[in-house]
């Protein structure tokens, strides 16, 4: 892609894109996310009616009289968006590529956190980290990372989160609200990493799937490709027992998913390509707010 053709791809997704997150999701997402970030401010006295769960038990041993801790919500919050770029990414029918919406989402995501003049940053990931653009502010810098969105060619097709959620918990020493957006179409376990991470951090995946992906469709012997190893094979698509294996596999998969980021106190949102993501991202930033 040239530097004209990028540029211009750039600034269609900026207009689309920002006017979203202006009149829809800066609102929703400040409602959503602000005390978060709580620092401490100091102790004092405990008063009737104050959370117990807030006292700070050493003072309290000390001075033989209940304190607590005073927090106060932090002026600015640090946004990270990780994303999948392994092959999955770039499966699509009519309804589009999974990637362009995965850009759009991130993009959207990152002019919201703008509007609330928050940092943004981004960790590119596949089986390792392709990408690492530290967080900080402003239009330049969200530009920047919607431009690694659409032209980034990752060094490897296939997909390791483990992975990706050390490195995050290595580099982001404070409390970050992160958004992992992905297809969630990957074998390894990443409920120990993740249950770390978000122990640390305000988490949230997003899948993004195509529809054409939960069922295999009858349609006899096929070449089929492996996205991620790059691998081709004939498939039987007319065998029943083949479709309801590899169905059986995609709602493992799906299931996994659901159920270890719930498990792991963090967010989930399940958003298809030929759906309205901002339906989906709305109703859930209400749920939280």
């Amino acid at each position: 892609m040239d530097t004209k053709e990028l540029l211009k791809k750039v600034r269609k997704i900026e207009i689309k894109t920002r006017r979203l997150s202006d009149h829809i999701f800066s609102g929703e997402y400040h409602t959503s996310f602000k005390g978060r970030g709580m620092t401490f401010s100091e102790v004092r006295q405990y008063q009737f009616g104050d959370d117990v769960r807030a006292i700070d038990w050493n003072v309290t041993a000390r001075y033989n009289e209940p304190y607590i801790k005073v927090f106060e919500e932090e002026r600015e919050l640090t946004m990270m968006l990780m994303v999948d770029v392994s092959g999955s990414e770039s499966f699509g029918t009519q309804n589009g590529f999974k990637k362009d919406i995965v850009t759009e989402i991130a993009a959207t995501m990152a002019f919201s956190a703008t509007q609330n003049n928050d940092k943004i940053g981004l960790i590119l990931f596949s089986d390792e980290i392709e990408l690492y653009i530290p967080p900080k502010k402003g239009r330049s810098h969200v530009l920047r990372i919607i431009r690694e969105l659409i032209e980034f060619k990752p060094k490897s097709h296939k997909t390791n989160l483990s992975q990706a959620l050390r490195f995050l918990s290595g580099v982001m020493k404070k409390k970050a609200i992160v958004f992992v957006i992905s297809d969630f179409m990957t074998d390894d376990n990443y409920e120990h990493t993740l249950k770390i991470a978000g122990k640390k951090h305000d988490l949230t995946g997003i899948r993004v799937y195509d529809a054409r992906e939960e069922k295999m469709p009858n349609i006899g012997m096929v070449n089929m490709l492996d996205a991620e190893t790059g691998e081709t094979i004939l498939v039987n698509t007319g065998s029943k027992a083949v479709r309801l294996e590899y169905e059986k596999y995609y709602q493992e998969k799906m299931k996994f998913f659901k159920e270890t980021f719930s498990r792991c106190g963090s967010g989930t949102v399940n958003t298809r390509v030929d759906e309205s993501y901002v339906t989906k991202l709305l109703g859930y930033f209400k749920s939280r707010g």
